[in-house]
């Protein structure tokens, strides 16, 4: 019997910037299906671009994408891909432009077919699952920075995709939305990926990690994450433990 495609694999990809000759990745293997998973490695190492080339916004030198053993080739590919992984940028401000929070929210499910009486329902209810009932008509500006992050994630998940990519998700954000955040993203039956320099945040919300190190996306198999939340790196990553 023939073995269930991973929900989405990347295969030898490779990528380096315009004008330049060295390879900021090189030869990127990795698969991920239900996983939780954790991203961490230098600033500049690649992770962002990564998750870059992964929603089609960079276009990789070499290799391929598959999204359930499919290969993303096309236009229409992307357009597919893209309802079906949950992109959360580093910077809010970049995920969030409509007037009001309802508006941002039911921005995804309109633009994937959802009548406005269903974006409007879907909406609501995603609001309240984060804790944001009430939040329908703030002007999305004038939010806190929490409260943005909150509400970006939101349109994400307005949108049900199968798996989520989270770009610090952590950052800047008070002790109380931080935790949060964390019982957010537990209990979301979803796959996941994070890029964070924050180890604790990753104990909280991974079960995995792979660290990008001169080009290469390596497993740590040395690394533990425990339940009492903390994590037992080695080389020049920190020792850290949760407060």
């Amino acid at each position: 019997m023939n073995s269930k495609p991973p929900l989405l694999e990347l295969r030898n990809l490779s990528y380096s910037y315009p004008g330049q000759q060295d390879r900021l990745l090189k030869d990127i293997d990795f698969t991920i299906n239900t996983e939780q998973i954790g991203f961490i490695g230098p600033n500049g190492s690649g992770k962002t671009t990564l998750f870059q080339i992964i929603m089609g916004l960079l276009q990789a030198d070499e290799g391929s994408i598959l999204l359930h053993g499919e290969e993303i080739k096309t236009g229409k590919d992307i357009f597919t891909l893209r309802k079906k992984l949950g992109f959360l940028f580093q910077n809010s401000d970049d995920q969030l432009f409509s007037p009001t929070v309802l508006e941002d929210v039911a921005f995804g499910p309109l633009n994937h077919g959802a009548s406005p009486e269903e974006a409007r329902e879907i909406s609501i209810s995603t609001l309240e699952k984060l804790g944001l009932k009430g939040f329908e008509d703030r002007i999305t500006h004038r939010l806190s920075g929490g409260e943005k992050k909150l509400v970006a994630l939101a349109t994400i998940l307005s949108m049900r995709p199968e798996m989520l990519l989270l770009d610090e998700p952590s950052n800047n954000l008070d002790p109380p939305t931080r935790e949060r955040l964390i019982k957010i993203l537990r209990g979301q039956d979803l796959a996941h990926i994070i890029i964070s320099h924050d180890l604790d945040f990753l104990a909280s919300t991974c079960t995995r990690l792979y660290t990008m190190q001169d080009g290469h996306l390596i497993r740590c198999e040395d690394k533990q994450i425990h339940s009492h939340e903390h994590i037992h790196p080695y080389g020049d990553q920190p020792h850290q433990h949760g407060t």
